[in-house]
């Protein structure tokens, strides 16, 4: 990472990991774009917007730039590319972090609602690392990293269309690893035990435990041990426990709502 600051590219950056994510990236030494659909223009149910994560990352010390992002329209995530390459002239780190998950068992739900998730958590995936792998190609080095879940293990999660597009973006991850060994790292994060975010909360009943939940601040250590290794690294599927169990992340550290 010597020469020009690099630059981070974070989806679902309104809130939750994605913001603590951009926040801790800035820290440590990144520029960061801030994307995700709730911006100020265009606010979402639950409170945060690209443009108040963007004011942490300059609190930081480091350059932000907010984008509001459909990630699941390909021509979205193209013009973001063009954005940031036009405006930054480059990204060295792509993380797929901004997902759904539909509560409900999908015969129950909408057809509507189950092409929304594959649009978000895999197609969206999928054409930011089109466009943005693409350029990193170019440029002879770069990394993604997908956010995944233990949901792609579990069909009794009852989440059938998160079930699905986790396991699928897992497979993808392995795959453009393959295909971009050499130049550009892919990787995905597993999330394997309860992180307590705004989204998730909001799926819950009332009445559910998060006593057992934890900070996203994990997520920012196995991210950013993630990426200071070598760009032979790739293909990884990483989760969290198997990373705490080696030392590269914090021990277990519980959410404390307004800490």
């Amino acid at each position: 990472m010597s020469g020009a600051v690099p630059v981070a590219v974070v989806t679902g950056a309104s809130r939750g990991i994605g913001k603590r994510l951009c926040v801790d990236l800035a820290a440590a030494g990144w520029d960061v774009v801030c994307a995700a659909r709730s911006a100020a223009g265009s606010p979402g149910k639950l409170p945060g917007s690209v443009e108040e994560t963007a004011a942490l990352v300059e609190a930081a010390g480091r350059r932000a730039l907010p984008i509001a992002l459909d990630v699941g329209s390909e021509s979205s995530c193209a013009a973001m590319a063009e954005q940031v390459q036009r405006e930054w002239g480059r990204c060295d780190l792509l993380v797929n972090n901004a997902a759904l998950a539909p509560p409900r068992p999908a015969l129950d739900d909408t057809i509507k609602r189950w092409r929304t998730a594959v649009d978000v958590n895999l197609n969206g995936p999928f054409y930011l690392s089109w466009h943005f792998g693409r350029r990193m190609r170019a440029a002879g080095a770069g990394r993604i990293v997908n956010v995944s879940s233990q949901a792609a293990d579990l069909p009794e999660f009852g989440r059938a269309s998160y079930t699905a597009t986790k396991r699928g973006l897992e497979g993808l991850t392995e795959a453009l690893g393959h295909d971009l060994k050499g130049s550009v790292a892919v990787n995905c994060i597993r999330i394997d035990f309860p992180i307590w975010t705004e989204g998730f909360d909001a799926t819950l009943p009332d009445d559910f435990d998060t006593t057992g939940f934890e900070d996203p601040v994990v997520m920012s250590d196995a991210l950013l041990w993630l990426v200071a290794q070598p760009l032979e690294v790739t293909a990884r599927i990483l989760k969290l426990t198997e990373m705490r169990k080696a030392g590269w992340i914090r021990p277990a550290t519980p959410y404390v709502r307004g800490g």
